[in-house]
């Protein structure tokens, strides 16, 4: 059958493509390739109508409904970069902005900042610091397998602008020479909590990781496994953001640091979003979804 292939932006014709019915839209995106080298199939977006839905990689044509002499619109989704890439880039910023300010260079504190005897919690919080984006930089090359290889590259800037702020922001307080450490109470207990939320969220990417086989897309309700951390699974779609946000509470307890309460309610809004998103999509793509799960917070959200 011959397909004819429009643009989404301008419907401006790419050309026409002969192709079988059992013809996947991820074999189409590698012809639309071949017709116009710049839309590589990463930067395409294949929709029956111009705004329309982003059809699936596995979708057929003939699972589609269409003849021969129908049209199909490719969405141009602009430059593209690895999701590893983003990933590495986001997570490596924020231990060595944390680590740089936890000198005091003098560009920021003066001279003679780093004179003034360091406490006990400053160097606390920079090891809980560093273990969380360690932690996240290894996740990212050993454990995490994405669905999509690729994200718009507007994305890279914006996310590490993020990231990268907002540890500055953060760094700048807790090493600061005039900054006054909480009880050793209440030090040591949000580190405590701390590192079980951190062992607690590694727990979960495991589990999710091992749901997908490698190199496939596969989707599968999560569920707990023998590891009693991931049990929040019973109670929470995204446990893994469950404890994301309890570790960043707990080194706002542990720091007694206004800005960092504020990253970890930032963080907060963003993962409920997401959490949301996934908790309806699960609900949409699995009949048997278990109803009684909320998306973040057990019970209420």
């Amino acid at each position: 059958m011959e397909i004819e292939i429009l643009t989404a932006q301008s419907s401006k014709s790419v050309g026409v493509l002969s192709l079988g019915p059992t013809t996947s839209v991820k074999e189409l995106k590698k012809k639309i390739h071949g017709l116009k080298k710049s839309l590589y199939p990463d930067r395409q977006a294949i929709r029956l109508e111009p705004k329309g839905k982003t059809l699936k990689d596995d979708d057929t044509l003939k699972g589609l409904g269409l003849k021969n002499g129908s049209k199909l619109y490719v969405k141009d989704l602009g430059p593209q970069i690895g999701w590893k890439t983003v990933f590495l880039a986001e997570y490596a910023g924020p231990l060595l902005v944390y680590l740089w300010m936890y000198k005091r260079p003098w560009l920021f504190y003066g001279e003679g900042a780093t004179s003034v005897p360091v406490q006990y919690s400053v160097h606390i919080a920079a090891g809980c610091w560093t273990l969380h984006y360690a932690k996240r930089l290894l996740e990212t090359i050993f454990v995490h397998r994405f669905s999509h290889s690729t994200m718009p590259l507007f994305n890279l800037f914006k996310n590490c602008s993020y990231y990268w702020l907002f540890t500055l922001y953060v760094a700048y307080h807790v090493n600061h020479p005039l900054y006054t450490s909480p009880s050793l109470v209440q030090v040591y207990g949000g580190l405590a909590v701390f590192l079980l939320c951190e062992l607690g969220n590694l727990s979960i990417h495991i589990a999710l990781r091992n749901l997908r086989p490698p190199g496939t897309t596969v989707r599968r309700i999560p569920v707990a496994t023998s590891n009693p951390l991931t049990a929040l699974f019973n109670l929470v779609s995204c446990p893994n953001y469950t404890y994301e946000f309890g570790s960043w509470l707990a080194f706002t307890i542990m720091t007694q640091c206004l800005p960092a309460g504020l990253f970890a309610l930032a963080g907060m809004y963003q993962m409920s979003v997401w959490a949301l998103g996934k908790h309806r999509a699960y609900k949409k793509e699995f009949p048997n979804y278990p109803r009684s799960r909320k998306a973040i917070v057990p019970f209420i959200l």
